[in-house]
């Protein structure tokens, strides 16, 4: 892990113990919980399933941009993010406004992006349940189940067919089939 990506995890870890703090324990998800199960996947983001905050979103705003992570406000075809907004303000009511499904958080100056999903595809509630806490570096992350992370992928693939989703399901049923053989 270069000095950047272990800076980057630092900052995640501490967006992720902030909003736990909020009790909206986040739940890693996608690309980079795939990362720390031993994928070889290349990633930049973090995914994070959480509850919705609609009571709690002056505090998860802030949890963002006390940290240097404004909200995107747009994001290019390939999913990079082009613009962002500054003021926390502007950001709570675009949220309010939009209700969207989910966030994208990113910091123009390191680049680094993190996702939330609120209460998507599945309930943050039912992840919560058979989630795995993980020490990565200094960090303590809840990570989704193998289970979980497969309806996921298999949820993704079927909305938007991505080769990276196929070579994710195939990664995460070749982990199934070691441990189910390992038994």
């Amino acid at each position: 892990m270069t000095r950047e990506s272990s800076d980057d995890l630092d900052h995640v870890g501490a967006v992720s113990e902030a909003l736990s703090d909020l009790g909206l324990t986040p739940v890693l998800v996608g690309g980079m919980a795939l990362v720390i199960l031993g994928s070889r996947r290349v990633t930049h983001d973090f995914d994070f399933v959480i509850a919705r905050p609609d009571d709690r979103l002056n505090d998860v705003i802030a949890v963002f941009y006390d940290r240097g992570l404004e909200l995107a406000s747009r994001v290019n075809d390939v999913g990079d993010v082009v613009a962002t907004i500054d003021s926390r303000r502007v950001a709570v009511r675009r949220l309010r406004i939009d209700a969207p499904v989910r966030a994208y958080f990113f910091n123009p100056a390191t680049r680094l992006r993190v996702d939330l999903l609120f209460d998507f595809p599945i309930l943050a509630a039912e992840l919560m349940k058979t989630a795995t806490t993980m020490k990565v570096r200094s960090q303590v992350l809840r990570v989704a189940s193998e289970r979980d992370l497969l309806r996921l992928k298999r949820i993704a693939a079927a909305a938007r067919s991505l080769a990276g989703d196929a070579q994710d399901i195939a990664f995460l049923e070749a982990r199934r089939k070691r441990s189910t053989l390992g038994s």
